[in-house]
């Protein structure tokens, strides 16, 4: 899991929402993207698309990074239409590395967190404000 430290930029502390999300990698053949952008002090990724074995790496990166650099991470997955053990695998071990939220998880997401027992290991909230004050 190599830690590319270029992944996220340097972002300047805000408390406004209104920071336009950067890119980090998009990959069209999974519809994956992933942005990210700082609220609080906290560094709030945005991932969409479908996330397996062969698609997880550009998520797991940001989320490696996001979490050696802010004390709280908070990951977005409304916009996940799939995710199987490699983004399970990938929250359990984000979050043994520091404060990981998972924030308006998709039903997808939801349905996956549920049946594993993630969601009791997890804080889940519906709004980045909630994720990003608990």
């Amino acid at each position: 899991m190599p830690g590319n430290e270029a992944a996220l930029p340097t972002l300047a502390s805000s408390t406004s929402a209104t920071l336009a999300p950067e890119q980090i990698t998009p990959r069209t053949s999974y519809g994956l993207e992933v942005r990210w952008y700082e609220y609080r002090g906290t560094c709030v990724i945005v991932a969409a698309g479908e996330y397996d074995m062969g698609s997880v790496t550009p998520l797991q990166e940001a989320l490696h990074t996001a979490a050696k650099r802010y004390p709280k991470v908070v990951l977005e997955t409304s916009g996940v239409t799939f995710a199987d053990s490699s983004f399970l695998d990938l929250l359990l071990l984000t979050h043994q590395m520091g404060t990981l939220r998972l924030v308006a998880p998709s039903a997808q997401v939801r349905r996956l967190c549920e049946l594993t027992g993630v969601d009791s290991v997890l804080v889940i909230r519906q709004t980045i404000e909630d994720a990003t004050a608990a």
